[in-house]
């Protein structure tokens, strides 16, 4: 068993934070992942679509990009995500089924430029949700103030939701609570939760190149307990306890509700001071979800040391951020400016993605 399957054992989901349409169909890279026990899902964005966009070898967009010439870039982007995204959720749908909706999951970028507009959000959600028609699709919703209210209402009207941008464990204690708002609307309303599925993605290397900027050497002393491990140490404690059977959730699982998993995004490593598992190793534990782009992936395979790191992890949380604190480093002002800087990349990379298509449909 390799450390992906290992993973699995522990029952972390490891999703692919990456998609191109050569990935897709039978023998692609997807579909060997899957076959092989190591993937159980997908997430998406529009830097990802970029990159596969701008990419010399892989004609498998030719055809489509033809048939869109002449049509409005931006308009072309969405037809393009939304094919690639409705094959992935194809591909995965025997894993869903097989798994009653555990695994299986797809994420597609709501419209960035609408992070902060509750309504417009709600709208694109339940309509994108109704328009790619798959019940392993998951909408990303950016985890701003704004945005809270988008997650309850989207739940409550049974649309899986991945929430996203998410820094601080302060806002995601907010995001449990809105995520459970969610459910209980639509329990409420006697309809079925039992397969509505939400995760929180929790950025972590962004967390630490914010932080090693702020040493001469540009890596932290306390490596590799870095601040993003430490930060994700701790907001695992708070969904240990958030979704603990014997207090508030409880009441939900007994109607058949799935807990919000965590989900570890970002965990790239982007520091050649630190290995390239770093985050695979000091984020594996039960009940989790880590997306990792292709690199990752195969970096896992190859030589990841994988055991249980969460599990009473909160404790050994606390020595890195003191000597964090003991630097004058406010963590909570960090990632207040991580989300800001999130949400302003986010719309940079869909800009550049539409302008990709411009230059390719004419």
């Amino acid at each position: 068993m390799n450390p992906l399957q290992q993973l699995g054992e522990l029952d972390q989901a490891v999703w692919l934070d990456s998609i191109k349409r050569s990935y897709l169909g039978e023998g692609g890279y997807i579909a060997k992942l899957i076959e092989a026990g190591e993937l159980k899902g997908l997430t998406s964005n529009p830097t990802i679509f970029d990159a596969a966009l701008s990419g010399d070898t892989d004609d498998s967009y030719d055809e489509q990009l033809r048939e869109l010439r002449g049509s409005d870039p931006r308009t072309a982007l969405w037809a393009i995500m939304k094919a690639d995204v409705r094959g992935a959720c194809d591909e995965f749908l025997q894993l869903w089924q097989r798994t009653d909706g555990r695994h299986g999951q797809v994420s597609i970028e709501l419209d960035p430029s609408k992070a902060y507009d509750t309504e417009a959000t709600v709208a694109d959600g339940v309509a994108l949700f109704a328009e790619l028609d798959r019940p392993n699709l998951m909408v990303k919703v950016p985890g701003t103030e704004p945005g809270l209210d988008a997650i309850t209402r989207l739940l409550a009207e049974g649309v899986n939701v991945n929430v996203t941008l998410l820094f601080s464990v302060a806002r995601y204690d907010a995001v449990i609570t809105a995520f459970m708002d969610g459910v209980r609307q639509r329990l409420e309303r006697n309809e079925d939760a039992s397969r509505l599925a939400s995760v929180a993605s929790f950025f972590v290397s962004r967390v630490d190149s914010k932080v090693d900027a702020l040493f001469d050497n540009g890596v932290q002393p306390q490596a590799p307990l870095t601040a993003g491990v430490a930060n994700a140490w701790v907001a695992y404690d708070l969904f240990r306890q958030r979704f603990a059977d014997d207090g508030e959730f409880g009441e939900l699982a007994a109607q058949g509700v799935r807990r919000q998993r965590p989900l570890w995004a970002s965990t790239s490593t982007k520091s050649n001071a630190y290995s390239d598992v770093l985050y695979v190793e000091q984020l594996a534990g039960p009940d989790t979800v880590n997306t990792m782009p292709e690199a990752t992936i195969e970096a896992t395979r190859d030589h990841a040391d994988v055991a249980d790191r969460l599990t009473g992890s909160a404790d050994r949380a606390r020595e890195p951020l003191d000597r964090l604190r003991q630097e004058g480093i406010d963590l909570a002002q960090i990632t207040k400016e991580l989300e800001s800087e999130g949400v302003d990349k986010f719309e940079k990379s869909f800009k550049s993605a539409v302008d990709t298509v411009a230059r390719h449909i004419g």
